[in-house]
């Protein structure tokens, strides 16, 4: 499918503090994805002989570029490659001041991550409020709240599955590091399904729980409350969870390309 002005092909990549995810999106759709390990001293001539091997020839056919990240020095090289390497073509970094269309009511809207607010306004959008966003990242799992009126409101940060894994090999003398996945039941019969077990069905309840305060705390019924998983880790713990409504694997990168949209 080719582009046109009104619908353009946009890269779209979020950058996050263990990984960084690079896709292709057009008119709503996501055509192609690739997923990275996230880099700090990565040069901004690098970056573009990076996204050359992953994309071939599709990287010329892109019309613009859109970006969020957690990871300041990164986004100081794509800054550089963007002025450098890509000045004919149209780029929206997520920042203070960019126009999303989803009011931030927070004390400080300026501290919230830029991919929280992606995901805040790509549920907005695409499934409206109330909404809870649960996003996977293997450095923490993030939850965001869109109230009705389409507003970002809030939400929790956790630590990811990655992170809380590695801590326990790491501290722990007699643990092991283990391969994350879902045991073959919550009584583990053996030192690595335990661990399984307790990061797998642990985080599954810690989800369960702390979405249930949230749409207590709303004061809305459940049942109006759409609830969304997204994030890499996603397909390990959403089975395991009664809560969620809708699960979209790339949520962040629609939301990148509705900002671009908005600023553009």
């Amino acid at each position: 499918m080719s582009a046109t002005p009104a619908t353009p092909l946009l890269l779209c990549a979020r950058i996050g503090n263990s990984h960084t995810t690079v896709g292709l999106v057009h008119a709503g759709e996501v055509a192609a994805v690739w997923r990275i390990a996230t880099e700090v001293r990565r040069t901004a001539d690098e970056w573009p002989v990076l996204l050359r091997g992953l994309l071939g020839e599709r990287l010329e056919e892109i019309d613009g570029i859109a970006v969020c990240a957690t990871v300041p020095a990164v986004l100081h090289a794509w800054r550089e490659m963007l002025g450098r390497h890509f000045a004919t073509v149209a780029s929206v970094v997520v920042e203070p001041g960019v126009r999303t269309g989803v009011p931030i009511l927070m004390d400080n809207p300026r501290e919230v991550g830029t991919d929280r607010i992606a995901n805040a306004v790509a549920a907005a959008r695409i499934y409206g409020g109330p909404a809870i966003v649960v996003d996977f990242g293997g450095t923490a799992t993030t939850f965001e709240v869109v109230s009705a009126e389409g507003q970002y409101v809030g939400g929790a940060i956790a630590p990811g599955l990655e992170i809380s894994l590695e801590a326990l090999g790491r501290r722990g003398a007699q643990l092991r590091h283990v391969e994350l996945a879902r045991p073959r039941s919550v009584i583990a019969k053996n030192s690595i399904e335990a661990i399984q077990s307790g990061m797998v069905f642990g985080v599954a309840a810690q989800v369960e729980g702390i979405v249930a305060r949230m749409i207590a705390t709303l004061g809305v019924p459940v049942d109006e409350v759409k609830v969304i998983s997204t994030g890499y880790l996603a397909d390990i713990v959403t089975g395991e969870c009664a809560c969620f409504t809708d699960h979209h694997p790339w949520l962040t990168l629609l939301g990148l390309e509705l900002v671009f949209r908005r600023n553009s």
